[in-house]
């Protein structure tokens, strides 16, 4: 039986998380998992993600994010549910 369970959630990492191409490596991971939602930098030098999509792929986005690509260096990560939003893809936002 298929899983169609969906869930949302909403990730925040700190450390060494911008300038290491985490984005765009977000966004690879987020397309080939199948998972929708964004992507972005923020001023105080961390990474927040949202991700949505089938339960099983966004539990597997998450644990990838908790390490993210090899140049980053995660110190900080926290994981909360979120409101879905219904999006039809993943982008990064340049905010």
């Amino acid at each position: 039986m298929v899983q169609t369970v969906m869930s949302s959630k909403l990730i925040k990492i700190m450390g060494k998380v911008q300038g290491v191409f985490f984005r765009a490596h977000a966004q690879e991971k987020a397309n080939e998992l199948g998972v929708n939602g964004w992507v972005k930098n923020c001023s105080d030098g961390s990474v927040e993600i949202h991700v949505e999509g089938l339960d099983f792929a966004v539990k597997e986005f998450v644990e990838w994010s908790e390490h993210g690509p090899e140049t980053a260096v995660v110190e900080f990560f926290e994981v909360e549910d979120a409101q879905e939003e219904n999006l039809s893809m993943f982008e990064i936002k340049y905010d």
